[in-house]
């Protein structure tokens, strides 16, 4: 069972949370998205991550705010050690922030400092400002934008260009028109587009399995980005026919059922609320997108005690069954998030799931010769 610390905090946090989205949905003004067109990704009452152009602790970050009719906007993280050819991972969450009701994961979360590698974080926009679609969309629009990158990075090369993050300007960047049509240096010495990473926490591992099917269908315009892999943490999947563990836990801890349902009642649009919507639902038929054995390799994270837990093997499993490598980490005494929760962060269990997350993702972004984590 989880600790008496992780039961109490569990209590605080579930009373918090679901004042929060009662004031959502009370208060018409925060749903009135003319009032918000272009969009917010983080709370006033949320701490603010200030980004740090210097090695610190042997991580640099640095924030892009990469669409000028939005607020749509990533963080990058360089690690101090870095190979000559590194993997992009991009996960989908909010940049500037650990935890909230909606979106919880940073990637320093997972200890950058010690893998190589050029990684993003998504700031993407958050409901009920802006509704289903737009946190799904500002996901494609990043792979979007990595395309670019890449393809303006190759012309600089053919110009005998050779970027160095190193001696760049660490704290702005190459770029004009909020970073739309000039380089981006970290990018250009360090990241392979090749090798694109998706990982998603939370409600972000929706996203990032709907950035992937995109990405299925979008291959050319994506070129030259490659989606080798994705890793969903606890997805927040459910639907109108309950599972065994949304019926046996659906009071569980951080994240029960109600609440939960009360989240997609913001996320989702008035007239198209159904939990058995595709955002919700990866099981249903009518999903659309590409059929499921063109997916890329998945790795589901799930946990003991989240009642959403089932939903998300029974979709590894539909994934294994069209020979997808879809393994499942499954974390006895466990709970929802408990591998990004500030207060968890320092847990065995979640110090063994970056080491174990960081093993499978190996593989696929590996060259021959080296090795790089995710």
């Amino acid at each position: 069972m989880p600790s008496v610390a992780v039961k109490l905090y569990s209590v605080f946090f579930k009373l918090i949370l679901k004042r929060r989205l009662q004031n959502r949905i009370q208060n018409p003004n925060l749903n009135d998205e003319t009032n918000s067109s272009f969009g917010v990704t983080s709370r006033p009452e949320e701490t603010i991550v200030a980004a740090n152009p210097l090695f610190t602790d042997g991580v640099a970050t640095k924030d892009i705010h990469i669409d000028p009719s939005s607020c749509l906007s990533i963080r990058i993280f360089l690690p101090e050690t870095y190979g000559s050819a590194d993997a992009y991972s991009v996960s989908a969450t909010p940049s500037n922030r650990r935890s909230s009701y909606c979106n919880g994961f940073s990637t320093d979360d997972l200890n950058l400092k010690s893998e190589n590698g050029v990684y993003r974080a998504v700031g993407y926009r958050l409901a009920p400002e802006n509704r289903y679609p737009a946190a799904f969309e500002d996901g494609i629009k990043v792979l979007h934008w990595l395309a670019k990158q890449a393809n303006l990075a190759e012309c600089g090369k053919s110009l005998g260009r050779s970027p160095d993050s190193r001696k760049s300007d660490v704290q702005g960047h190459i770029a004009d028109a909020f970073g739309a049509s000039l380089v981006e240096p970290w990018l250009a010495a360090h990241g392979d587009p090749s090798r694109c990473v998706l990982l998603g926490v939370s409600c972000g591992a929706n996203i990032a399995d709907y950035v992937a099917r995109k990405s299925v269908e979008s291959a050319k315009q994506l070129d030259p980005v490659k989606v080798v892999a994705q890793v969903l943490m606890y997805p927040f999947f459910i639907g109108n026919t309950p599972t065994r563990s949304e019926i046996k836990l659906s009071n569980s801890y951080f994240f029960d059922k109600s609440m939960s349902i009360l989240a997609w009642k913001l996320f989702l649009p008035e007239e198209q609320f159904n939990l058995d919507h595709p955002a919700a639902n990866p099981l249903i038929t009518n999903r659309g997108g590409p059929p499921l054995k063109r997916m890329p390799p998945t790795l589901t994270v799930v946990a003991e005690h989240d009642w959403m837990r089932d939903r998300a093997i029974a979709y590894a499993q539909e994934l294994k069954k069209v020979n997808v490598d879809a393994p499942v980490l499954d974390y006895k005494d466990c709970v929802h998030e408990f591998a990004t929760l500030d207060m968890l962060l320092r847990t065995p269990e979640a110090q063994a799931c970056a080491e174990d997350i960081a093993i499978w993702v190996k593989k696929y972004i590996s060259l021959r010769g080296h090795e790089f984590s995710y």
